[in-house]
């Protein structure tokens, strides 16, 4: 009765999940955090709302924590008598995490010295292309394998540094620390004593040397950025620190790290070249395993690092910026559903979108268009549109974009892609789903285990410990759930896609550059 401990934190909300040994999950708590906008086009997080979230989850998923042979009421009075107990049972902690935002504090206190800036912030945007304009693109792309784009950390750091007074200062003295959320978890795990990054996340910086596999001097020098901020890079699997004994009830070695899409790839054993996976969080995040080398793309993909063990496995990526956050749109800001469960049914009950488009370029386009200044679209309406039509249309955009990923893939691949594993909230959306698979022409396949981000942290955790044995037994783990196959003709498929295209042509270039 020993478990693996994996902390998913994501965009929206923390989560803990205990799995056992055959990969199932024992118990899971979640909590939500604020979304701060405190400007159009900027998104923010308090990264101490974030820590305190992370470890209540943690804390409430140690006490669901199962123990054979004893009642429920019992477990209670025993986890709060003797807590040490439980966390005993926890081998090792791997920790998932929402990559690229980044956060900036104080060595000494421990204090962020303001917001983190979320992935989807767009406030860098005009310094991207006074970078591009200046002929930096192609080197960036060529160290890093990404594109110059506000979303990777390089250029939200630059702007802390600039923009919050004093701290340019403060980080040349060595004084504050840099981190994606990983990095600020171990921190504050470890009481301030350790301050690392894994390789995956260190790869969505554009700081990070792809080819060399360390952080690049030329890099650092382009954006201004102080070496001392940076945290060490380690391996995704392998022990990498002990967590504070006061905060969980006892030292637990945390021995994998992976930033979200990279753990969830790995969760779905796609661990040889050639398989990839799609993700439905908050974004969507397709990843193709290219194997020990580096596949540049010519196609507006990512070239990044899958994870770091005995040897360096990469991916192709495509980014897709908004797909849950879609549907948490249509809830929170149009209010046209109370709960994402409604989406579905109240999608199915008309036959088709009414040739509704939505394009969710709330926060520009992602892969392949690489847009900062799009913004979000609704277009084909009439008198008989309602807000089914308008749902169906949400769940058509998220797997609308998703297909143009794929293309983008099998073509850098030089291969068509015989199927396409997925997994996240949103994948249990049968309807979706089915969409997916009809816009790809491929079939789609939901494994049993949809909680795949946090499976991937948990197994790289769980490898280097001896807690499974090898990749071999991780493989035997994975079951299919269900298996969507494509149902739509090539004619109305592609007549789809082209009416699609045009609608993403009318949101482009929307918002005026800084």
């Amino acid at each position: 009765m020993s478990y693996i401990l994996a902390l998913d934190q994501g965009t929206t909300s923390s989560r803990a999940i205990l799995f056992d040994h055959a990969g199932g999950v024992a118990a899971l708590a979640q909590q939500e955090f604020r979304q701060i906008f405190p400007q159009p086009g900027w998104v923010e997080h308090d990264a101490r709302e974030i820590w305190a979230a992370q470890l209540a989850v943690a804390r409430e998923c140690m006490q669901k924590m199962p123990v054979a042979g004893g009642n429920q009421a019992q477990q209670a009075i025993d986890s709060i008598a003797n807590p040490a107990g439980r966390a005993n049972r926890i081998v090792a902690i791997g920790i998932t995490n929402q990559r690229e935002t980044t956060v900036l504090w104080d060595r000494k206190t421990g204090e962020p010295v303001a917001n983190a800036i979320v992935w989807q912030d767009r406030r860098t945007a005009g310094r991207c292309d006074q970078l591009r304009e200046a002929g930096h693109a192609d080197l960036i792309q060529q160290k890093t394998g990404l594109l110059l784009d506000a979303y990777f950390s390089g250029t939200k750091l630059e702007w802390l540094l600039n923009e919050v007074p004093g701290v340019r200062a403060r980080a040349e003295k060595g004084e504050l620390a840099f981190g994606t959320m990983d990095s600020w978890l171990v921190w504050n795990l470890t009481g301030g004593r350790v301050h690392v990054t894994d390789a995956s996340n260190a790869s969505r910086t554009l700081l990070f040397n792809l080819h060399s596999m360390q952080w690049d001097d030329e890099l650092l020098a382009l954006f201004n950025i102080p070496a001392s901020v940076l945290p060490k890079v380690v391996a995704s699997s392998g022990v990498m620190a002990e967590t504070d004994a006061a905060l969980l009830g006892t030292p637990i070695r945390i021995a994998g790290m992976a930033g979200d899409q990279q753990a969830a790839t790995f969760g779905q054993a796609c661990l040889s070249p050639g398989m990839a996976k799609n993700t439905y969080g908050t974004g969507c995040f397709m990843l193709m395993n290219t194997g020990g080398k580096p596949v540049v793309s010519s196609n507006k993909l990512l070239t990044t690092v899958g994870w770091r063990m005995d040897k360096d496995t990469y991916c192709l990526e495509g980014s897709v910026f908004m797909a849950g956050a879609t549907i948490q749109w249509l809830r929170d800001g149009l209010q046209i559903i109370k709960s994402a469960a409604e989406v579905q049914p109240l999608a199915e009950s008309v036959p088709d979108s009414g040739d509704v488009y939505l394009v969710p370029a709330f926060a520009g386009l992602g892969s392949p268009n690489w847009d900062p200044y799009a913004r979000g679209a609704l277009l084909g309406m009439t008198r008989g549109t309602t807000r089914a039509h308008i749902a169906r249309a949400a769940l058509e955009a998220i797997a609308l974009q998703s297909a143009d990923v794929f293309s983008a893939m099998s073509r850098d691949a030089g291969l068509p892609l015989q199927e396409l594993r997925v997994d996240g909230g949103a994948s249990r959306n049968d309807l979706l789903m089915q969409i997916q698979a009809d816009f790809l022409g491929v079939p789609v396949v939901r494994p049993q285990v949809t909680e795949t981000t946090a499976l991937g942290a948990a197994y790289l955790a769980g490898l280097a410990v001896g807690f499974w044995r090898d990749t071999d037994e991780i493989v035997a783990h994975w079951r299919v759930d269900r298996r969507f196959e494509p149902q739509m003709g090539a004619y109305a498929r592609a007549a789809k896609l082209a009416r699609w295209h045009k609608a993403v042509e009318r949101s482009r270039q929307w918002a005026e550059a800084d």
